[in-house]
C-alpha cells in the first residue's frame, strides 16, 4: 500500500485553500497546504479587504462635503494617504497572522514556499522537497491580466496599488469592468485626477444596461472622465510623465497607469507538464461538477476554475469539496443566482438575471425606479438612486434585482435570499414597507 506524507495536500492559502484545509484537519485528517507570498490569498492581502479600507477612506470625502448642508462646518479636511496607507497594512498583516493562526489551530501543516505538481500524487515545494499526498486540492486563484503593448513595463496592476508610496496627482486606468471603475471611483474621491480608457461602448460589459448607464453617468459627474471606444497602442516615459498614445490619436499623460482589464487563471508554474490535466478555452483548470480534474486525485476550486470568481463562491467551492472527498456526501457547489456587489462610487448591487438576459426565456415586465435620496436633497448631491426589478410575467417570480447607491451591497444580500426562494412580485407588494429608509422603494414599486 503506497504511503502517503498527506491525506490532502492544497496548494494555495486564500479563501478556499484555507477553508478547504481546516475542514479536512478537522475531521481528523492530515493536511499540508503551501502559499507562496501571503496566508489570505487575494482577497486579504490585494484584493477585497484592502479596497475596502480604501473605499471607507474615500468615502469621507463625500461625507464631509455633504456635510455642509446639515449644518457643519468642517474647517479642513486633508488626506494622509502615508497615515491611512500604514493603517491598512496593519489590518492586512493582523487578518495574515490570524489565518495562519488558525490553520496552525486546526491542525494543518503550513509551508511559506511556492508548491507545484509533481505527479498526480505528489507536489514539490520551491526548496525542493517533495511530499506525497492521497488528495491534491488546487486553489491558486488567480492574477491581473497583463497588456501586450510597448511600455507594459511602466504600468501598474491591481497588485501594486495597495502599495504605492504616495497618492498619484493624475491616474490613467486602462479597462472598464468592475476592478477598473472600483479603482476610478476611489483615487478619484482621494483627489488624484482620473481618466479610464476603455476599449467598449460602455463600461461594466455584461452588467444591466439600466446600471451601466446610470453608474457611468453619476461617475462622469464626479469628475472621472470616461474615454470609450478607444484602447492603448503604446506607453511611453517622458520625463517624469508617461504618454499614453490611444487608438483614436489621442493622447494622455498620467503620473501612473493602471492596467486593470480583467484577470486569469493562475496556472504558471504550477507544474501542469507534470501531469495529464485538462485545460478549458480559457485557461482554466477544468473541473467536473465535483470539481475534479481529469485526474482523479486532483482537485480544484475557485478562481484558478475561473467559473464564478468571487471570495464567497471559494470558500462554498471548499465546503463542497471536502463533503464530497472526505465525508461521502458528493455536492456539487451552487453557483446559481449569486448576489454581487461592485464597490464603485455609487455602488452597485447585483442578482439574478439582467434585462437582455431575462428576454431570451422570459415574456418579462420591468419596474424601475431612479430617485434623490432625501439626504442628497439637503447636502444638494445632484446624484440618484436606481433599483430595478426584472419580472416573469407567467410566475411572477423576481428574476432579477438590480440597485444602485448608497446600502446597495448590503441591500442586495437580503434580496439575494428572497430571489433563491423564489419570491414574487406579489410577495414584495404584500410586504409592508420600512419608512423613511432608501429599501422600501423596492416593495412600493409599481
Amino acid at each position: 500500500m503506497e504511503k502517503y506524507d498527506f491525506d490532502l495536500f492544497v496548494i494555495g492559502g486564500g479563501s478556499g485553500g484555507v477553508r478547504a484545509s481546516r475542514l479536512a484537519a478537522k475531521l481528523g485528517l492530515n493536511v499540508g497546504i503551501a502559499e507562496e507570498y501571503r496566508f489570505g490569498g487575494t482577497c486579504v492581502i490585494r484584493g477585497c479587504v484592502p479596497k475596502k479600507l480604501m473605499i471607507f477612506a474615500s468615502d469621507y470625502a463625500s461625507k464631509i462635503e455633504d456635510s455642509k448642508g446639515f449644518g457643519w462646518d468642517v474647517k479642513t479636511s486633508f488626506f494622509s494617504w502615508k497615515k491611512f496607507s500604514k493603517s491598512m497594512q496593519s489590518e492586512v498583516d493582523r487578518l495574515e497572522q490570524l489565518y495562519e493562526k488558525m490553520l496552525n489551530s486546526s491542525g494543518v501543516k503550513t509551508y511559506k514556499q511556492k508548491a507545484k505538481l509533481y505527479s498526480n500524487s505528489s507536489v514539490i515545494l520551491s526548496d525542493g522537497t517533495v511530499l506525497k499526498a492521497k488528495y491534491i486540492l488546487l486553489a491558486v486563484g488567480g492574477k491581473p491580466n497583463a497588456i501586450s503593448i510597448k511600455g507594459e513595463n511602466l504600468t501598474i496592476s491591481s497588485n501594486e496599488v495597495f502599495s504605492l508610496k504616495s497618492l498619484p496627482k493624475k491616474l490613467t486606468i486602462i479597462g472598464g469592468g468592475y476592478i477598473a471603475c472600483e479603482f476610478a471611483s476611489i483615487l478619484n474621491a482621494l483627489g488624484t485626477k482620473v481618466t479610464l480608457i476603455y476599449r467598449g461602448e460602455k463600461i461594466l460589459r455584461g452588467f444591466d444596461h439600466d446600471v451601466r448607464n446610470h453608474v457611468e453617468s453619476c461617475m462622469r459627474a464626479r469628475g472621472i472622465v470616461i474615454i470609450n471606444n478607444s484602447y492603448p497602442n503604446e506607453i511611453n516615459q517622458i520625463k517624469n510623465q508617461l504618454e499614453i498614445s490611444l487608438s483614436n490619436g489621442n493622447h494622455e499623460t498620467s503620473d501612473k497607469v493602471l492596467v486593470a482589464i480583467g484577470r486569469k487563471p493562475n496556472v504558471t508554474n504550477l507544474g501542469l507538464d507534470k501531469v495529464d490535466i485538462n485545460l478549458t478555452e480559457s485557461g482554466a483548470i477544468d473541473v467536473d461538477k465535483f470539481q475534479k480534474t481529469s485526474v482523479d486525485s486532483i482537485y480544484a476550486i475557485g478562481d484558478v476554475t475561473d467559473r464564478l470568481n468571487l471570495t464567497p463562491v471559494a470558500i462554498r467551492d471548499a465546503i463542497a469539496f471536502v463533503e464530497t472527498v472526505f465525508q461521502n456526501k458528493k455536492k456539487s457547489p451552487d453557483h446559481k443566482l449569486v448576489p454581487t456587489a461592485v464597490f464603485t462610487r455609487p455602488e452597485i448591487g447585483t442578482v439574478g438575471l439582467t434585462e437582455t438576459e431575462a428576454k431570451n426565456d422570459h415574456k418579462i415586465k420591468i419596474f424601475k425606479t431612479s430617485f434623490y435620496p432625501m439626504g442628497n436633497r439637503i447636502s444638494n448631491r445632484k446624484e440618484q438612486m436606481l433599483m430595478k426589478l426584472i419580472i416573469c410575467c407567467e410566475t411572477d417570480k423576481v428574476l432579477g434585482c438590480h440597485i444602485v447607491g448608497e446600502g446597495a451591497s448590503e441591500m442586495i444580500q437580503v434580496f439575494g435570499i428572497a430571489i433563491k426562494m423564489g419570491v414574487k412580485k406579489g410577495d414584495l407588494d404584500a410586504t409592508c414597507a420600512v419608512h423613511p429608509t432608501l429599501v422600501e422603494e423596492l416593495v412600493t414599486l409599481t
